[in-house]
């Protein structure tokens, strides 16, 4: 199956993603203002550990990427394969980290529609991740093979 470019950068996943990313967090405010549910100590600490970890994961992955990074699924002129840091143990950790982040804002406001929409967010970036992978296949030397040996968003599993 070849995922379509959604323009020359792929300016249109990149659009996709912002949508959904703003549909999380209308659903997850949206469950507060509705009424907070009643306050249970674990609920808000997971989720604030989710949010934090996924912020903390999007940063790190940020940095490690240097003058690489773009939100855009294609890759920059000249872009170097990054293998260190977080890129070490999955080729693609700000997506982790996003999901990460959107699965405890679902958790912390108990809203079961940021959630589903949240899973919805995993199925959209491994898609953006196949559709990435092959322009940087075509541009980065060397992607293949950190491809075969690296795992897509999950050390070990996936």
């Amino acid at each position: 199956m070849t995922l379509p470019a959604l323009g020359p950068r792929g300016e249109g996943w990149v659009l996709v993603q912002l949508l959904l990313l703003a549909l999380i967090a209308v659903a997850g405010a949206g469950s507060v203002t509705a009424g907070w549910p009643p306050r249970d100590p674990v609920r808000i600490v997971a989720g604030a550990a989710l949010l934090v970890a996924g912020l903390v994961i999007v940063a790190r992955g940020s940095l490690d990427l240097g003058s690489n990074l773009t939100p855009m699924p294609r890759p920059r002129e000249g872009a170097s394969l990054v293998e260190s840091g977080v890129y070490r143990h999955v080729r693609h950790p700000i997506y982790v980290g996003v999901v990460t982040a959107a699965l405890g804002w679902s958790v912390l406001t108990a809203s079961w529609l940021a959630f589903a929409l949240s899973v919805v967010l995993l199925g959209f970036f491994d898609l953006k991740a196949r559709r990435e992978e092959r322009w940087l296949v075509d541009h980065v030397p060397g992607y293949e093979g950190y491809r075969r040996r690296t795992s897509r968003f999950i050390p070990g599993l996936y």
